[in-house]
């Protein structure tokens, strides 16, 4: 096994700009999926082509939320993108809204089987399941994940991934360091390449994700952990993780970018009115993106 300062999953060439298939939803108020996934990776001088798996009036924790699901439009969507010849580059997939939608992703690995294939299954935290989340969509989204090369999961979409039973005792994050390398581990033998296992708290202060690959040892990152909650904090740790590896930076540089990159707009996010409503605001920090092309 290497070390991960040392495994680079994409190659960054010349003046090439990568292209993302993003396979997110699209939300019109509460900053979350393809409106942080676009203009993160956009900052990465990538070219993201966004298939919107769902359309929402704001993010769910807002009461009368509007949800429009797109499943019976995405085979010509991309069939059309077939007919013009589009390429990609990577798949990166987060929100999805009915099962069906794992099947249409499948269909998009097998036009592009060079893609690199970033899974985020967001369905459920602390122990609850997200509320358009129907247990055949779990189960699918865990069959997703077997085939992953980046997976990042948090601790209750690892349990419901492989199949342990979720409640009570996953409304907390607080684990051991051997039950954490247990999860990641078990997620690696179940197929993905890559596991970022997120959120691991322990009233120290620290907020700890355990990382590992097929490729190198496990390794932990680590963050002073900030005390609220915020909407689309994990499609912006994803977002910029996918970013610094289409950047051309190794799994170890990528994990640690997106960890102060998050930290970070948690902090510019609480000088915001309102700010635990409208979600995490990662605008003025787009900077340090561009960054990682220098």
């Amino acid at each position: 096994m290497g070390q991960a300062t040392e495994v680079k999953l994409y190659q960054r060439e010349g003046a090439y700009i990568p292209r993302v298939a993003a396979v997110h939803d699209l939300c019109g108020y509460g900053k979350c999926s393809l409106g942080v996934a676009i203009p993160v990776l956009s900052s990465a001088g990538c070219d993201v082509c966004p298939v919107p798996t769902g359309l929402f009036s704001s993010h769910t924790a807002f009461p009368g939320w509007y949800m429009h699901d797109t499943t019976e439009i995405l085979s010509d969507y991309l069939n059309a993108w077939k007919g013009i010849g589009v390429d990609i580059d990577a798949v990166y997939s987060g929100f999805l809204g009915a099962p069906e939608q794992v099947d249409i992703i499948r269909g998009i690995y097998e036009t592009y089987p060079k893609a690199l294939r970033v899974v985020d299954p967001v369905m459920a935290d602390h122990g609850k399941v997200y509320p358009t989340y129907t247990p055949e969509l779990c189960e699918a989204m865990a069959e997703l994940a077997a085939d992953a090369d980046i997976l990042t999961p948090n601790l209750t979409e690892a349990a419901i991934i492989l199949g342990e039973p979720i409640g009570d005792e996953w409304a907390g994050v607080d684990i051991s360091d051997a039950e954490a390398h247990r999860l990641v581990d078990a997620l690696l033998a179940k197929g993905a390449k890559n596991v970022v296992l997120k959120g691991i708290q322990r009233g120290d202060g620290v907020i700890r994700n355990f990382v590992a690959g097929q490729d190198f040892d496990m390794f932990e990152a680590s963050n002073e952990f900030v005390p609220y909650m915020l909407h689309g904090t994990g499609d912006l740790y994803c977002s910029a993780l996918l970013a610094a590896v289409m950047a051309g930076r190794t799994m170890a540089e990528a994990v640690r970018f997106a960890g102060d990159l998050t930290h970070d707009a948690m902090l510019v996010s609480a000088q915001q009115p309102d700010f635990r409503d409208r979600g995490v605001s990662f605008e003025p920090l787009l900077g340090r993106v561009s960054a990682l092309l220098a």
